[in-house]
């Protein structure tokens, strides 16, 4: 009996969680990350080939 009423009692905890955190408004509204002012490495490199224009690698 102990065993069925904490296997419950977990169960509803989380459908309980699952639902209040759906009923978020903030849940899917994040801003996007600031553009980093110069791109360092390899970064660097691709953002002035895109620059000129479409590279022929491929």
């Amino acid at each position: 009996m102990v065993d069925n009423f904490s296997l419950l009692l977990s169960h509803v905890l989380i459908v309980l969680t699952f639902w209040l955190l759906t009923r978020r408004d903030d849940l899917d509204n994040e801003p996007p990350p600031p553009p980093e002012p110069e791109p360092e490495g390899f970064a660097k490199r691709r953002m002035a080939q895109s620059a000129k224009g479409p590279s022929r690698d491929a």
